[in-house]
């Protein structure tokens, strides 16, 4: 797997395919790997498209995984965010050559997604956000809880790295935005960037993000029926049209 060396991390990606670029972001929260993107070799099928296969015959798509995530591997600060995961991305596209692309998220990814269409709007000429992350009403310490366990499991591989300040103090910039984390309200009412929607319904990805996605994101596209074995061929279709019409 080919590997971007940064001052303080190793973030590797691959790529598939070629064509105009696309960036894709995984599933997978803290653990954002690429491998997500594939179907297990055991267990439920994904209720998602592969999309380092399914978009690889017209696009050059990039996939990665996340620092302190697959194989990535990095130094953990109080104050990293989603600026920090932000510059990993405009680097890995730098690196690459890419001056303009798509993005493409699910769950932690469309928040990746919108960080970059508040940063450089200029650079991304669309975004797909499947199956948003955000607050969740009912659950509203989840992803806080969840950095605890990720930090434990970094601290068993990793001695003397993810002190619980330093994860206290990274945990506080990650979440305590709310909405989509990412970013505001305000600025999701002013994003100019087209915008592709596959909305959430779980605990992780509220139903409730997403309606306020859809209500805010102006001229969003909303595609509403996409999960699963049903929904597999039309999800595709949808997200290759989209991207095509925008790859410009």
């Amino acid at each position: 797997m080919p590997v971007l060396q940064r001052d303080d991390a190793e973030i590797h990606f691959e790529e598939y395919g070629s064509g105009y670029p696309v960036l894709l972001f995984a599933p997978g929260g803290l653990r954002s790997r690429l491998e997500m993107w594939h179907n297990p070799d055991t267990g439920p099928a994904r209720v998602w498209n592969d999309w380092t296969e399914a978009l690889a015959a017209r696009f050059r798509v990039v996939a990665m995984d996340q620092r302190n995530a697959g194989q990535s591997r990095a130094a953990l600060a109080p104050d990293h965010g989603w600026h920090t995961y932000a510059a990993d991305h405009l680097a890995l596209m730098d690196h690459l050559g890419h001056a303009r692309f798509h993005t493409l998220g699910g769950c932690i990814g469309a928040s990746f997604c919108l960080k970059l269409c508040e940063i450089a709007p200029a650079r991304v000429s669309c975004a797909v956000l499947q199956n948003p992350i955000g607050l969740h009403p009912e659950f509203p310490t989840y992803y806080q809880d969840g950095t605890i366990e990720w930090g434990a499991e970094h601290r068993a591989t990793r001695p003397g790295e993810f002190d619980a300040a330093t994860l206290s103090a990274f945990s506080h910039t990650m979440w305590d935005g709310g909405f989509v984390f990412s970013v505001s309200r305000d600025f999701a009412r002013s994003c100019t960037v087209p915008t592709l929607l596959l909305p959430g319904s779980d605990k992780p990805h509220p139903a409730v993000t997403s309606a306020e996605l859809a209500d805010l994101l102006p001229g969003v596209a909303v595609l509403r029926d996409w999960r699963g074995p049903d929904h597999l061929v039309s999800q595709r279709q949808h997200v290759l049209a989209f991207l095509e019409k925008h790859a410009t």
